[in-house]
């Protein structure tokens, strides 16, 4: 397993507002073995970042709506001696700068999705290859039209159950979206984030570090160098959560090409 549990002190981090890791357990995302720029469009470029076992069978990996794939690598880290992984954000997300928001939409990450599906064959070549994706990164592949991957594993696709009506699904996302905008925007450091989620009751159980991972992976410095302020814009995430509403009764799960597990892992 690739990860680094020694603890080390950054001079750079301290008195700046940036979280040193805890001594208990310290996530590093290692320096991948090779990158892969994916030209989206005009504007956005995102990159795809090669770890893991090269000789393996091919993993590629993202994540759900306002996060980025650095706060799962204590999970995919698992996978790494195994499998050859492939490791990317979706648009205006994680490492990625931010865009116009009228192009942060189900459409265009269906485009990104298959633009960087191609990206990676034509850099290290085909193989068998299983998506591992969660929820909103999930709907993305489902959407798509793309058969290069020999399975798939889901989790937490944001699909209608198969109880609830379209109407209480629309509600939900619109409820969601209402939440996302009530956001707090602004951190005076990435500490009072991670304590922040703490509260939350999908944080609350998840392994030592992770949550001080995530204030790392998903804010950035303001303009100004005073604060911290998400990655992801919470209107970009409010956006996309509305967007849901309408793309995900359009599923057709009778169409799947390959074999897909879908695991519903968050009770809340």
């Amino acid at each position: 397993m690739i990860s680094n549990h020694v603890p080390v002190e950054d001079p750079d981090r301290q008195e700046s507002g940036l979280l040193s890791a805890p001594e208990e357990a310290l996530w590093e995302v290692p320096t991948p073995h090779s990158t892969c720029d994916v030209q989206l469009d005009e504007q956005t470029v995102t990159t795809v970042r090669q770890h893991g076992n090269p000789s393996g069978p091919r993993l590629v990996l993202s994540h759900g709506n306002g996060l980025a794939v650095d706060p799962y690598y204590p999970f995919w880290s698992l996978l790494a001696n195994d499998f050859d992984l492939m490791v990317y954000d979706l648009r205006n997300h994680g490492r990625n700068k931010v865009g116009d928001q009228q192009n942060h939409n189900i459409p265009t990450l269906i485009s990104d999705h298959d633009a960087i599906l191609s990206a990676v064959v034509r850099q290290y070549g085909e193989k068998p290859t299983v998506g591992v994706f969660h929820s909103l990164s999930a709907l993305i592949t489902l959407l798509s039209f793309s058969d290069a991957y020999s399975a798939l594993v889901l989790f937490d696709p944001p699909l209608c159950k198969p109880t609830a009506s379209e109407q209480e699904f629309i509600q939900s996302a619109e409820r969601m979206a209402a939440t996302i905008r009530n956001r707090t925007v602004r951190f005076k450091s990435e500490q009072q984030f991670a304590e922040l989620l703490s509260i939350f009751p999908g944080f609350a159980r998840v392994v030592p570090g992770v949550r001080e991972l995530m204030a790392r992976s998903t804010l950035r410095r303001t303009a100004d160098g005073e604060a911290f302020e998400l990655r992801c814009p919470r209107e970009y995430e409010a956006q996309i959560a509305e967007f849901v509403r309408s793309f995900s009764p359009l599923l057709d799960l009778t169409t799947l090409t390959c074999p897909t597990k879908v695991i519903g892992a968050d009770p809340t």
